[in-house]
């Protein structure tokens, strides 16, 4: 169904329009003139490394202060987190370009601005989620506190930390086209759709949309798969 559904939209975007559009068939050559002049495999694999690197960052951040917001001093500060995905990144790059030395670390550090809150207020909606019998049971088991959070929340909830981070992956893939636009030095997919876009090059704007598309369902179905092999549970 999911074929012939995709085929139909194909043939349908191939015959419809008045020409202003590029057909699917300009978009595939303009694909493959991408990846003979290995612009796009460079660029791709420099937006690749930098959105995992703050992943990697927005993740640790994010469990540091969700395991931590049991404890009420760091609650409010992990609430005020929660809060900070009201801010938009426009008004903030001056103040961020003032705190980083270079371009890399501004695009990284406006990659884990925009992650944070919203992993942040994923993980405390699980946290907030967690009954009260399972503090109760690690008590009557003569757990002390540090233990039972151990239990019930580092890895109690482990599968369920590894969906948030599929959710947020597409939050950080779709930002990456932003951040990389305000440094086009260092190449990158973003900078190269920005490029293209400011000659006009539908064809190949449309090719490196397809492009990032993919990249993002191929991570979605691989961290849903590793959820998977990881905690066979959550397919029951």
């Amino acid at each position: 169904m999911v074929a012939a559904q995709t085929l139909f939209t194909l043939l349908l975007w191939q015959f419809s329009g008045d020409g202003l559009i590029p057909h699917p068939g300009k978009v595939l050559a303009a694909f493959g003139r991408l990846l003979t002049t290995g612009l796009l495999m460079d660029n791709l694999l420099t937006s690749l490394l930098l959105t995992l690197q703050a992943m990697l960052y927005s993740i640790g951040i994010t469990l540091v202060l969700g395991y931590l917001s049991v404890i009420p001093f760091f609650n409010s500060l992990a609430r005020f987190i929660v809060k900070c995905r009201y801010l938009t990144l426009t008004g903030l790059i001056f103040i961020f370009t003032l705190l980083t030395k270079d371009g890399s670390q501004l695009k990284l550090s406006l990659l884990i601005f925009g992650i944070v809150p919203f992993f942040t207020t994923s993980f405390l909606s699980v946290i907030i989620r967690i009954p009260r019998q399972e503090y109760e049971l690690c008590q009557t088991l003569g757990y002390t506190r540090w233990q039972s959070l151990y239990e019930v929340i580092v890895i109690g909830k482990a599968d369920q930390v590894l969906e948030i981070v599929r959710q947020n992956f597409a939050i950080a893939w779709m930002m990456i086209t932003l951040v990389e636009g305000l440094n086009m030095s260092e190449g990158g997919i973003g900078a190269l759709l920005i490029k293209y876009n400011k000659y006009n090059d539908l064809t190949s704007v449309l090719a490196l949309q397809g492009v990032i598309f993919s990249i993002g369902l191929c991570f979605d179905y691989l961290l849903g798969t590793m959820r998977a092999w990881l905690f066979p549970y959550t397919k029951l």
